[in-house]
């Protein structure tokens, strides 16, 4: 089984000085974080997805091993709710074509006002193209019930664990994949705060038992302020044993 572990973005000014150098431009980031990483969760999809040539170009530039997570565009998720994904999918399988054996997960995060909707979800899981494997990031707290976990395990798709403010930690595998996400440590705002190493510990061995227990682990730190995001990261990684 393999251990993924990242942050969820790599292009961020005040990166500058914790993994990027002085002066260094914006499109040379990239290849200063694949030395230090394996990984990546795309997250500029979520607001303007990508053309198919810009995928088939990340193909070539990612170094053999590294793959890169896609979260799926917000007019699907958060306009749309799911509903006619036929469209949006098609270009989703297209792209995770072109990534080749760079793909990794393509994170759909439902909208937080979207409450429980399994007949929708099911028609969406049932669309997804063959060969993308899918995680499923619920926000509002009626997603979470035995039935939602089991239709997710039908179709072969991973409920993402959580960590932030407000937000449920539920430790369920539905998939071969396990997905997590890190979103800060601060219990009263998302993406903020430094995990302590007494977390980072705590999770590591939550990675460790999932690898141990036959999961393909994917984990992304999303509190990018000061850095946080790529201290965190490489320290997760370093007790996980990635």
């Amino acid at each position: 089984m393999s251990v993924h572990v990242g942050t969820s973005g790599w292009s961020y000014d005040h990166w500058t000085h914790v993994l990027y150098p002085e002066g260094l431009p914006a499109r040379a980031r990239l290849d200063r974080y694949v030395a230090h990483f394996g990984t990546v969760e795309l997250n500029s999809s979520y607001y303007r997805w990508p053309k198919d040539a810009a995928f088939a170009r990340w193909r070539r530039r990612l170094p053999p091993g590294f793959v890169l997570s896609v979260k799926a565009p917000g007019l699907l998720t958060h306009v749309r709710r799911l509903y006619g994904p036929e469209r949006w999918l098609a270009r989703i399988g297209r792209a995770f074509d072109r990534l080749g054996d760079r793909r990794g997960v393509l994170l759909v995060q439902l909208s937080p006002k979207l409450e429980v909707d399994e007949p929708r979800l099911a028609w969406f899981l049932a669309h997804v193209p063959a060969g993308v494997r899918v995680a499923v990031e619920m926000r509002h707290p009626s997603w979470h019930r035995e039935s939602v976990f089991a239709l997710l395990a039908r179709h072969g798709a991973a409920y993402c664990v959580m960590s932030g403010a407000g937000l449920p930690c539920v430790l369920r595998a539905t998939a071969r994949t396990v997905y997590v996400r890190l979103h800060g440590p601060d219990p009263h705002h998302l993406y903020a705060g430094s995990y302590p190493e007494a977390d980072l510990r705590w999770w590591a061995a939550r990675i460790r038992e999932w690898d141990g227990a036959g999961h393909d682990v994917f984990a992304y730190f999303n509190n990018d302020g000061e850095g946080n995001a790529v201290r965190n990261a490489a320290r997760l990684r370093q007790l996980a044993g990635a």
